[in-house]
């Protein structure tokens, strides 16, 4: 694919930046397309930067916007689509996760059809395959037991439906006379340096003396770190670009995991921030089976108070469910089909976290100097 070019979107999020700083290693990528509803400053500056590297175009646009997609879309080679709206608590509108994340989607490979663009990676998520019940144990799993999310929460909904419609589009003719070829990518839950659950959970400690609140102690889970999610994108993106593997991974999704070790997600916000004095709090939790109950009866509360006042319960039995589960997978098959082995260790991983959470312990200690001065 001589002089190729490559539309991300969602490029200004946590995942899509980094998924940008390894295209730039690719060979005759000749151009990267940035599409995000709006770009922080400092990453501007960064992008800006990498304009010397190679031409980085930056697109502000909606992804709902059908105008926006045909231009970011022509003469474009490949659509990497990371753009999403994550909410895992419900506070955001379900018709706007509904809108972004199923019909953004539909509208983009409908873009990518009328522009004749051959390849279509979408970035999804663990959790369209569940976990559907705490009780369940799902350990080193794989794609052929073909799970599936039962939610009707908003966020899981509109990714799993977004995901069969990419992979349903697989085979695709396009406009010019060529195939599109798709796959998706369903990562674990992703850590690293600016992951906005990470910066919460750190933030919520430093107020509360250091002490990180536990919420998921029944939890085994296999974080994954960002870097090697961004990883996963490229090689998935060189396996659809040789015509001989293209047939075969066209159609496919893939978990994406790495080799940070299995533990529940208090233990990894604890691990990730020790170093700095974070501590996990010691007192009794409830039992599970009776915070599910509490979480139904919270939304009972909730749907009954709807037509006066909208009443957002701090935990629902989706989040209870997910941040309690054994609910781990293998990336067998990613490194069979994808080469894809991970590209950072747990170590190095935990290392490069550590010290940007160490930024956010330093920045809330000179915020407190200076209120106290």
């Amino acid at each position: 694919m001589a002089g190729w070019s490559c539309l991300v979107t969602g490029a200004g999020g946590f995942l899509g930046h980094r998924i940008i700083r390894l295209l730039l290693e690719e060979k005759e990528l000749q151009e990267i397309r940035a599409l995000d509803k709006v770009f922080r400053p400092e990453l501007r500056e960064e992008f800006s930067k990498l304009q010397s590297k190679i031409k980085l175009t930056m697109l502000e646009g909606d992804i709902l916007d059908e105008q926006c997609l045909k231009r970011a879309c022509q003469g474009t080679s490949v659509v990497i689509h990371t753009a999403s709206v994550i909410d895992i608590i419900g506070v955001i509108n379900r018709e706007t996760i509904m809108n972004v994340n199923l019909k953004g989607t539909q509208l983009l490979l409908e873009a990518c059809a009328q522009a004749s663009v051959p390849i279509f990676i979408y970035t999804s998520t663990m959790e369209v395959a569940g976990p559907n019940s705490y009780s369940e144990i799902i350990q080193n799993g794989h794609e052929d037991e073909h799970l599936e999310s039962r939610w009707t929460t908003s966020y899981p909904y509109s990714k799993k439906l977004a995901e069969k419609a990419v992979l349903a589009a697989n085979g695709w003719a396009l406009k010019n006379g060529g195939t599109l070829h798709t796959c998706a990518l369903r990562p674990m839950y992703i850590y690293g340096e600016g992951s906005v659950f990470l910066y919460g959970h750190v933030y919520k400690a430093l107020k509360n003396n250091g002490i990180l609140k536990q919420s998921s102690k029944f939890s085994v889970a296999n974080p994954v770190y960002v870097g090697n999610v961004a990883w996963a994108h490229i090689l998935a993106l060189r396996a659809l670009q040789d015509p001989k593997k293209a047939s075969s991974i066209g159609g496919q999704f893939y978990y994406i995991s790495d080799d940070t070790p299995h533990q529940s997600y208090d233990n990894l916000n604890y691990n990730l921030s020790k170093e700095w004095g974070l501590a996990l709090e010691s007192r009794m939790s409830l039992p599970l089976c009776l915070k599910y109950w509490l979480a139904f009866l919270l939304e009972i509360v909730s749907f009954l108070l709807s037509p006066i006042y909208k009443y957002e319960p701090p935990f629902n039995r989706h989040i209870v469910t997910l941040l309690n589960s054994v609910f781990t997978f293998s990336y067998k098959k990613a490194q069979r089909d994808l080469g894809y082995e991970p590209l950072f260790s747990w170590e190095e991983a935990k290392q490069k976290t550590a010290e940007w959470i160490g930024s956010i312990v330093k920045e809330y200690k000179e915020t407190l100097k200076t209120k106290t001065h």
